[in-house]
């Protein structure tokens, strides 16, 4: 059965419908939450959720408008490296 995918931003996600909605693998977002990179979660005891909201704004953060720029979200962990 295919993951449905919530249209309320505050709606919590299963890692296998944020996985759809981001088009990458339910790996990939536990790799991102381990290494702190990934986008916002929230975890109910043993269980971890996503809101929409939150993928929508991870996303937002590393729009580029040419390839010579970094997203902004990386320019921010660059600057917090060299502090």
């Amino acid at each position: 059965m295919k993951p449905t995918i919530a249209t309320d931003d505050q709606a919590l996600m299963t890692p296998e419908e944020a996985a759809v909605f981001r088009r990458v693998r339910v790996n990939t977002l536990a790799k991102e939450r381990m290494s702190g990179f990934g986008p916002k979660y929230i975890k109910l005891r043993r269980r971890v959720f996503y809101r929409r909201c939150d993928l929508i704004a991870w996303i937002e953060q590393r729009v580029i408008c040419s390839t010579s720029q970094k997203p902004a979200a990386e320019r921010a962990e660059i600057g917090e490296r060299a502090a």
